[in-house]
Formats: structure tokens, sequence, C-alpha cells
């Protein structure tokens, strides 16, 4: 049996994900900040909830020793993520404390959690962690004139998955019998910076969430330090 933990689930990619690997066989804990939310999504699905919340080392580490205790955990996929809107719907909020929130969520919750699974991850047969990443953070696609990327500015949230592709590389690195994979989901219709997914223009969250439990999925001789698309792997 896999166990496998994903921040951020309650709703959009996290809880399309979660379902796709519950229909694999998975056991699978639902991770989310709001009690309520995250409860009503596990039980929907036929998850496990726990409260979590990227941001807050007590809570990790909490959530974590719960998983410990119910027996272990082979895959971790950090879908947490946000992206800060000023008054002005259109822009990023560019002020010092909303930076700060996005990158704590995005770049520095990866390392939290991380840290507080790998005692856990070390310990599975087939240890893998997803980090949920961005085309945006991406150097080649927001260079390459074909990619949407590269005709869309994201100063705050295209740096912070710039980081997550550069914690996926050093991790791939530092941990070689754990495989770390970075994945591009495509541009999905989310709540993400608080739009309306029902008015944006991406393709709905479960289908992009084929590609992120695929790699959640990958066997042993999956690869490892590698940022992955749908149409393969995509230059970082």
């Amino acid at each position: 049996m896999t166990t496998t933990l994903i921040t951020g689930a309650n709703k959009g990619l996290g809880k399309e994900t979660a379902r796709r690997l519950l229909a694999l066989g998975h056991t699978v804990y639902l991770g989310a900040r709001d009690a309520e939310r995250g409860r009503a999504a596990a039980e929907e699905l036929g998850a496990h909830f726990v409260q979590l919340d990227v941001t807050d080392d007590a809570s990790v580490a909490a959530a974590l020793a719960r998983i410990a205790e119910a027996g272990g955990l082979d895959v971790l996929v950090n879908n947490a993520g946000i992206a800060k809107r000023s008054t002005d719907a259109r822009h990023e909020s560019l002020d010092g404390p909303s930076v700060l929130e996005v990158f704590d969520t995005n770049a520095a919750g990866i390392i939290r959690v991380t840290e507080a699974a790998l005692p856990l991850l070390r310990q599975s047969d087939n240890p893998v962690v997803v980090n949920v990443s961005s085309a945006l953070g991406s150097f080649w696609a927001t260079h390459e004139p074909s990619r949407p990327a590269s005709h869309f500015s994201s100063i705050v949230y295209g740096s912070s998955k710039a980081a997550v592709s550069m914690i996926t590389v050093q991790y791939a690195m530092a941990v070689p019998e754990v495989k770390f994979n970075a994945v591009e989901p495509g541009i999905t219709a989310t709540e993400l910076g608080g739009g309306d997914p029902g008015s944006h223009p991406g393709r709905p969250a479960a289908e992009s969430a084929r590609l992120v439990a695929a790699w959640a999925a990958i066997g042993p001789d999956g690869p490892t330090g590698t940022f992955q698309e749908d149409a393969g792997e995509l230059g970082w």
C-alpha cells in the first residue's frame, strides 16, 4: 500500500490529484489549512484529513507525526501555493509583506514539509516527492517566444516558482535515495490568487491533475531532478 500526503488539497488541483491517486489505490492524506473544508473534501473522496499549514512549523510537525503514527509515508506532493493580487485584480501585490507571504508558502513551505517528511520517506521502498511548479518559473519558457510564459509578467509568483525549480534540483542532489521532480500542470482553472475558476481560461483541474498523479505514482526506476509537463521534460 502506498501512502501519499498532498498539501493544499481541499480544492482544485490538490483535490483532483487526491481523487486520481485514491483511484490508483493510494492511501491519501489530504492536507489543508482549513479544517472544515479539509474534512469535507476528505470525506467526499474517501481520504484522510490532516490539518496542515505549510507556513507553520508546528502545524507541519504535527501533521507528519500523525502520519508517522499511522504507519509511514511513501509519496509527498507539495501542491500548496498562493498568488497575491492587488486591489486591481489584474496585477500582483508587490509590497514586501505580500512578497514574503508568497515565498513563504510557495518556496519555504516546500522545504518545511519536505524536511519533516524525509525521515518517513527514507523508510519507504519507493520514496517520491512531486513539487508542483509552473512554466512561469522556467527560465527557458519565459525566454521562448512560442510559450505563453514569455508573454505574461509574473514578478513574484514566477520568481517563487523559479525557487521551486532550484529546490527540486538541490534536493535531488542532496537526497539521492528519494526521487524529486517538479511538474508544470498546465494552465489550470483554479482559485489561485482569488480568481473565479468558472471564468478562468485554463483547463479543468481534473485534467491537469492527471500529470501530477502520474509523477506521484512513478516506480523505483523513475527519474529524479527533472521538470515535467504534458509533452515531456520542460527546460529549467
